[in-house]
């Protein structure tokens, strides 16, 4: 298989502009403008991936994905489609990933790349292995869905084991079985099947290990590994969603109305879990004693709370508003883990993402810096603490954590003229560039104009303009755009530094539009 990049599309503007990016981060691409050139090509020469509009003329993307699986000359190929899939749709199993519509090729591109180093990864795992022993690895390098998208692509049969340790110390075992490729059973302590295989994929920490051998279990998954794989990640990225709107699972909850004013026909899922809350009296024995997955069940109890069928008795710990979440969610520091990790060879972890910060206002840098001090997790350096930081000085601003064990460093970068040859050095490798803006819009544009210009000719640059807003100032987006040349290739954020709403909330959306 080749690096090359395979862009479908009937599209060619498009095509261009995904062409474009894909080279800018050093990927050969090869353009075909629908599905029957595209089967073609990868035919002749396979590439790493593919990407096409689900909407591809001729043979439509999923059906182009479905056909180069069941090749075994193509069937690695990795499937990045744009557009809406039908869900349960028979090719959805043979896609790797969606992307809404109009994502931005800068966008598609870094997918492709990490795409590209996760199948690397994987591939460099298995070199190193030998088909008598174990393949050993951290979750944290290698996700539990990669690992099982490697074995079923290579068709392996075997154990894995994976192990984690709580805070608390104490230790959680898991079990995989693989038999031809095919998830065929997991297990979790008590619980099995799909159930046990969706609270798996959810760790993030811990290490696994793989045991080649004959797997005499008796199947208790049956859904094709492919569709299971992308139905777990899509829970898991709801349910991280939706987390601060479901039941604790400390609360008490209890039925609000007699079993027999029950209506007869209800779906499988809820009238299992009204049977479970007469034994039952805590959400969490309700999802651990229920054989369905955890985020179903949970918004199946959500659904009855609203419904007046259920209720969290008093004294259950209510459900937590957003902002006292942690500030990532799991699939954004998947995503950031999976960008540190972009291009480097095995067991050389990177655990630090750096932003740049630059301002022409020195009292914007204050403002921000003093907005930032209430998000938790942040470390404000000296200067920024005490106010001594100076216009021209290149400093950290702070550190923030994102989990255990990645974290976000930003760097304050001098926005004048004179520090040009310090620009390039300081962005190469940068997460983002976070360019903060005051009123008068129009001094703000004009004094960062050549740090914004230079930092936008460097191939992977990313810039977000964050517009800071005092008091009474109730300036809008249109506004900003009509005054500002510099925002037609990047994202805004508004900011109010004084009224507005929570800060750590609205610092958490704009941190979540930095991370890839």
């Amino acid at each position: 298989m080749s690096g090359a990049v395979l862009i479908a599309d009937g599209s060619r503007s498009r095509a261009r502009q995904v062409r474009e990016a894909c080279s800018a981060r050093g990927f050969a691409t090869t353009w075909v403008p629908n599905g029957s050139a595209a089967l073609e090509s990868a035919l002749s020469e396979v590439p790493a991936v593919v990407v096409a509009p689900v909407d591809l003329e001729v043979i439509p993307g999923g059906k182009l994905a479905e056909i180069l699986r069941a090749n075994p000359r193509t069937q690695d190929v990795r499937f990045l489609l744009i557009g809406r899939l039908q869900p349960g749709a028979p090719e959805a199993a043979h896609v790797d990933e969606v992307l809404p519509p109009g994502t931005d090729p800068d966008q598609v591109s870094l997918r492709v790349e990490v795409m590209i180093a996760q199948r690397a990864r994987l591939e460099s795992a298995w070199r190193h292995a030998d088909g008598d022993h174990e393949v050993q690895g951290r979750l944290a390098q290698i996700p539990l869905v990669d690992l099982l998208q490697l074995f079923h692509m290579n068709r392996r049969t075997g154990t894995i084991e994976v192990t984690r340790r709580e805070p608390g110390g104490r230790e959680e075992r898991g079990s995989l079985w693989v038999r031809d490729g095919n998830l065929v059973q997991a297990a979790m302590g008590s619980v099995e099947g799909e159930k046990a295989l969706f609270r798996l994929l959810a760790w993030q920490e811990g290490s696994f290990a793989f045991t080649p051998g004959p797997v005499a279990i008796a199947p208790r998954i049956l859904t094709p590994t492919r569709a299971l794989l992308m139905e777990g990640m899509r829970q898991l990225d709801e349910w991280d969603r939706m987390r601060s709107s479901l039941p604790p699972l400390d609360s008490q909850v209890a039925l609000k109305v007699r079993s027999g004013e029950l209506p007869n026909v209800v779906h499988p899922l809820t009238q299992e879990i009204l049977l479970l809350l007469e034994i039952h009296s805590t959400v969490r024995d309700v999802v651990d004693h229920c054989s369905h997955p955890d985020y179903q069940v949970l918004r199946t109890l959500q659904t009855l709370i609203e419904r007046d069928v259920v209720e969290l008795r008093k004294g259950s710990p209510a459900p937590q508003r957003r902002g006292s979440d942690g500030l990532f969610s799991p699939a954004q520091i998947r995503r950031l883990r999976d960008w540190l990790q972009r291009g480097r060879p095995r067991g050389e972890d990177v655990c630090e993402a750096k932003l740049l910060v630059a301002a022409a206002d020195p009292a914007a840098t204050r403002d921000f810096a003093r907005q930032l001090a209430v998000l938790p997790g942040l470390e404000l350096e000296e200067p920024f603490r005490g106010g001594t930081a100076r216009p021209d000085d290149l400093v950290p601003v702070g550190r923030l954590a994102v989990d255990a064990e990645h974290s976000l460093q930003l760097l304050h970068v001098p926005s004048d003229p004179d520090f040009a040859p310090l620009w390039p050095v300081a962005a190469h490798g940068a997460l983002g560039v976070l360019i903060l803006l005051s009123d008068p819009v129009d001094a703000s544009e004009q004094a960062l104009r050549p740090l914004v210009e230079t930092l936008r000719g460097l191939p992977g640059t990313r810039l977000f303009h964050v517009m800071l807003l005092r008091k009474e100032e109730r300036l809008g987006a249109e506004d900003i755009h009509a005054k500002m040349s510099l925002l037609d290739d990047s994202s805004l954020f508004l900011l109010p530094l004084e009224g507005g709403k929570d800060p750590v909330a609205l610092l958490r959306t704009m941190l979540g539009r930095v991370v890839p």
